[in-house]
């Protein structure tokens, strides 16, 4: 799903219309093909929501003839009320004493008359709008000034037909606005001083390259048809596919690294990248691939690998936006740069003080890298973008805000590594402290157990440093891959103390066979009460793969040659790294060179460690440890310089009698 978000976010504006919009990034110069004037719409949009109160109204036919209608219906009732000596009121006319004695007493002709001329005004008032917002007592001005060939103004039958009208038409209208009309109307109000249009000239430039595209220039290359209406589709199709493909290479190249790999490990990178994506579409072309790239790949290099910190910056940058110019893509090259010094610096920085360093020393010199290239090759060599401006002030800040990002990063690290299962090289460090409770107590209940392990971690750690495996991981393991003897630690025979040995004592190979097992079952549980971080938990069960208890397997089959096997095995896992796979042979050599006689050559050495590793091979323990034969034979002879420093001769000195 984040990977479909990633691709979604790198290519959607292949499929939005228009696929260009005003801020976004010129890809080309723009020259105007011939004079032309343009309407400003920004300005155009401001003046016209100033006179947004203005508009055209026109008639509505079908209201006027609504109010026609009332007209004639008031006519009528007044006609059919002439007998009735007028107790009931007809729609507020309220017709005075006058009036009504003029209606009763008037001839057919002259009501017909008087009627028509009704009609007649009430078409004329019709004609020319009517609106709801007219005072009741300057509508009946109106109406008595259209009935002014009734008589004279106060004469009862031009009062009585005011009333029919004004009542008529009072908070009523039979106007509607015309849209069209309006912004006709509009256009000459804000085009007539001739400030809201842009005039541009043959061959002018419409718009730079690699420069934010303004609201004036948008309306220039839209009039000269230069913005795309329509999608892309083969061209979406093809940077979605980049993109997902991206995402799958990081996966499989982040797996490569890490055979185990968690899947919190690969969420982890695909949201930072697709937060990277989404803050490059937020800011456009103010963003930054220094403070972009380089955060997370600190974060990554520090928690995973380096190579899956490389692979981070690779895939970032494949799908950077294509829409910059040459400064631009200068600073993306040199945000690739400083990202791969991080990637392989993070990785080796052994505490957090070395990483601050970092924060401090590698913005300065991405600013001083910037610097020298814009200042010195663009300037000096008069390239194709050296008309392009930079701001050495605007260099500095972000510096300055890549440095604070940084230590903002290394700040939320131990956060995030608990909550990823990251394993930084701070906290191998830390949790390798022999002053932890975990160490302390091994050394206090296990003395025996922890000088093992001890040893073992003395070869281990040199096997891991000659083959370039993770020194601090096996370090770190080794010291923690006993810890579940805590649970009995007289059962072991480093351990016990006055030659008493429990085993012989219960003389039951099956019984000890559990026993043996349990310190495996019992350290993944201290693990987990501890809280060591699942790389580190991984050495106690693989150390011992599914090793065969070789001796209490003899002593079961004295007494029923049937025993099986597989229940005087380890449960496993085998080892699944080289630096569990390397502890595994450690463990296995530590007892036998310790046995080795002291005049011993380091040929005997090589051949009692090479057997111990042949058997191991030969049982399949290393098959899934990736170690090569190149690599085995290269630990077997660091094994064998790491016996001869243990086994060093040493001057004897003359003993005094004190007297």
């Amino acid at each position: 799903m984040v990977c479909l978000l990633v691709a979604i976010f790198s290519s959607y504006k292949l499929l939005a219309v228009p696929d260009l919009k005003p801020g976004d990034i010129a890809q080309i110069n723009e020259i105007a093909p011939k004079d032309a004037s343009v309407l400003d719409t920004q300005a155009f949009r401001e003046k016209r929501k100033s006179l947004e109160e203005r508009f055209v109204q026109v008639i509505d036919e079908n209201q006027s003839n609504n109010l026609e209608k009332i007209v004639l219906n008031k006519i009528k009732k007044l006609r059919s009320l002439k007998d009735s000596n007028f107790e009931v009121t007809i729609n507020n006319i309220n017709p005075s004493n006058s009036e009504k004695n003029w209606l009763i007493n008037v001839s057919k002709s002259e009501l017909e008359k008087w009627e028509e001329e009704i009609k007649t005004a009430s078409k004329r008032m019709l004609s020319q709008g009517i609106i709801n917002t007219l005072a009741l007592d300057q509508l009946n001005e109106a109406s008595s000034l259209q009935l002014e060939n009734l008589g004279i103004k106060e004469s009862p039958n031009r009062s009585l037909g005011a009333k029919v009208l004004t009542s008529s038409f009072y908070q009523k209208s039979n106007l509607k606005v015309d849209s069209s009309k309006t912004n006709i109307l509009l256009e000459n109000l804000m085009t007539k001083d001739g400030k809201n249009i842009i005039k541009v000239k043959e061959g002018s430039l419409i718009s730079k390259k690699g420069k934010p595209i303004s609201s004036q220039e948008f309306d220039v290359l839209e009039h000269f048809n230069k913005i795309n209406r329509s999608p892309r589709p083969i061209k979406w199709l093809i940077t979605f596919t980049e993109s997902m493909g991206s995402c799958g290479l990081l996966l499989l190249i982040m797996r490569r690294e890490k055979p185990r790999l968690q899947a919190r490990h690969g969420l982890l990178s695909l949201t930072l990248l697709f937060l990277v994506q989404l803050t490059k579409d937020w800011l456009g072309p103010l963003a930054s691939p220094l403070q972009l790239i380089l955060p997370p790949t600190l974060l990554l290099s520090q928690g995973i690998g380096s190579t899956t910190s490389l692979a981070w910056i690779a895939s970032s940058s494949l799908i950077w936006p294509t829409s910059l110019d040459g400064l631009s893509e200068v600073r993306l090259i040199i945000a690739c740069i400083a990202g791969s010094f991080v990637s392989f610096l993070g990785r080796r920085m052994r505490s957090r003080a070395q990483i601050l360093q970092i924060a401090v020393f590698i913005p300065f010199g991405a600013l001083l890298g910037q610097w020298f290239i814009f200042n010195q090759i663009i300037k000096t060599k008069n390239l194709e973008f050296n008309n392009l401006s930079f701001d050495p002030n605007s260099l500095l800040n972000e510096a300055l805000v890549l440095s604070a990002m940084l230590m903002i990063t290394i700040l939320i690290i131990p956060i995030l590594e608990n909550t990823f299962g990251l394993l930084t090289r701070a906290r191998l460090m830390e949790l390798a402290d022999q002053e932890r409770p975990l160490l302390r107590r091994l050394s206090r209940e296990a003395p025996g157990t922890f000088e093992h392990t001890l040893t073992i971690l003395s070869l281990a750690e040199e096997g891991a440093r000659v083959i370039g495996a993770d020194v601090d991981l096996t370090r770190t393991g080794a010291l923690y891959h006993d810890v579940g003897k805590l649970h009995a630690p007289n059962w072991f025979i480093e351990n016990q103390k006055g030659g008493i040995n429990p085993h012989e004592e219960i003389k039951n190979p099956y019984k000890s066979a559990d026993i043996l097992q349990a310190h495996v079952d019992e350290g993944l549980k201290l693990a987990r009460r501890y809280r060591l971080p699942s790389p580190i938990a991984d050495f106690i069960p693989e150390h011992q793969g599914t090793l065969k208890m070789g001796y209490f397997l003899h002593k079961a089959r004295e007494s029923d040659p049937s025993a099986s096997e597989k229940r005087f095995r380890y449960k496993g896992p085998i080892p699944h790294s080289k630096e569990t796979g390397i502890l595994m042979l450690a463990d296995g050599c530590e007892a036998a060179l310790r046995a080795l006689d002291a005049s011993s050559s380091d040929n005997d050495a090589c051949k009692t460690v090479r057997k111990i590793i042949q058997s191991r091979q030969i049982d399949g323990q290393l098959k899934e440890s990736s170690l090569t034969r190149a690599e085995i034979e290269i630990i077997i002879r660091a094994f064998v310089s790491v016996w001869r420093r243990m086994r060093h001769r040493r001057l004897k000195y003359p003993s005094f009698n004190s007297r």
